[in-house]
């Protein structure tokens, strides 16, 4: 019998990849298989592991620039995210998935900020409660800062400082670097900023989104 560490780690590998190749296309069909498991079988896990692929597929969405499309993936993740929260309340990864989709609605239009914004930090945060040592709760909370506005008690300076605790308890996250290299560059600081997405790429070198925010970056 396959452990359900190695499911976890399959069924994450699968959807990565298609993330890092930004195949918008398989994500929409891993989306499909996972809506049908979950209604086949409803439970906590097979609800959260739809919203985890519905936070990839608005990702890609936004990666490639389809703001609404984006937005759309984000909330339909959200009903199974809280499904599977009803299930196992004190789950931390289940409060850091549903901050996630909340926060990734808000680029689409920043006033959804009030409306999502509140779940997005309350839902990270208690994520963060519940497993501080977490790399990816840290890193979700700096992409969620990145995108609220600092009137909502977001901000680039907080990412960036998000972004640091991520590396700090994972420093081989690539998604961590890369991030904090998006950051860096919004703030003006493009040298840190290269620096910290090349280091994405050489650990990802996969990963098609950081090589365009690379080819983005001014060296000075």
């Amino acid at each position: 019998m396959i452990s359900i560490l190695l499911i976890s780690a399959m069924f994450t590998g699968v959807l990565e990849d298609a993330r890092d190749r930004q195949d918008g296309a398989a994500l929409s069909a891993q989306v499909a298989k996972l809506k049908a498991a979950a209604a086949k079988s409803p439970g906590a896990k097979t609800a959260y592991e739809l919203a985890f692929a519905r936070s990839f597929e608005a990702e890609v969405a936004m990666e490639k620039g389809d703001k609404r499309a984006s937005a759309a993936a984000a909330e339909a993740g959200i009903e199974p995210a809280k499904m599977a929260l009803a299930t196992e309340a004190n789950n931390s990864e289940y409060h850091r998935i549903l901050g996630t989709l909340c926060g990734q609605i808000i680029p689409a239009n920043v006033l959804a900020g009030l409306k999502y914004g509140r779940c997005a930090m309350d839902e990270v945060s208690k994520a963060i409660e519940l497993n501080p040592k977490s790399a990816i709760n840290h890193l979700s909370k700096g992409v969620g800062n990145y995108y609220l506005p600092s009137s909502f008690g977001g901000g680039i300076d907080k990412a960036i400082a998000d972004f640091d605790a991520a590396i700090r308890l994972d420093s081989k996250m690539a998604e961590a670097y890369l991030w904090r290299g998006i950051a860096l560059r919004k703030a003006g600081r493009n040298a840190e900023a290269r620096q910290a997405i090349m280091k994405s790429l050489q650990l990802n070198p996969k990963r098609l989104w950081a090589k365009t925010q690379l080819e983005k970056t001014p060296e000075k």
